[in-house]
């Protein structure tokens, strides 16, 4: 199974988002090669799931929801967003604004 890079992965990402009238961004750049993936989900606006690319014990990989849920406060969902940048410099997070945001993850997931 070949691995595709970190950044390939994020333009994707971001091209797809755009293409359905939502609006993404990167707000911390990873390993070009092989950094997580950590996206930030919202709505208008409104705060919706942080979900994190990790690999499976079966090989592949899965998105996970981490981190505190949307209804922690902008100032809790920040500081763990900050904590996993420390713990992981190679991480890349991602702000995606659209409807429905973990669904296009999820279809988007299934191409990477």
């Amino acid at each position: 199974m070949t691995r595709l890079q970190g950044r390939f992965l994020v333009d994707l990402l971001i091209r797809r988002a755009e293409a359905a009238g939502g609006f993404a961004a990167i707000l911390a750049s990873g390993d070009a090669d092989a950094g997580a993936i950590l996206v930030q989900c919202s709505d208008r606006g409104a705060s919706g799931p942080l979900l994190e690319r990790r690999f499976a014990l079966t090989g592949g990989y899965l998105w996970e929801a981490v981190g505190p849920d949307e209804s922690a406060d902008a100032a809790t969902r920040a500081a763990y967003v900050e904590r996993r940048r420390i713990a992981d410099p190679d991480l890349w997070i991602v702000e995606l604004d659209i409807a429905n945001a973990p669904q296009l993850v999820a279809e988007w997931g299934l191409l990477a």
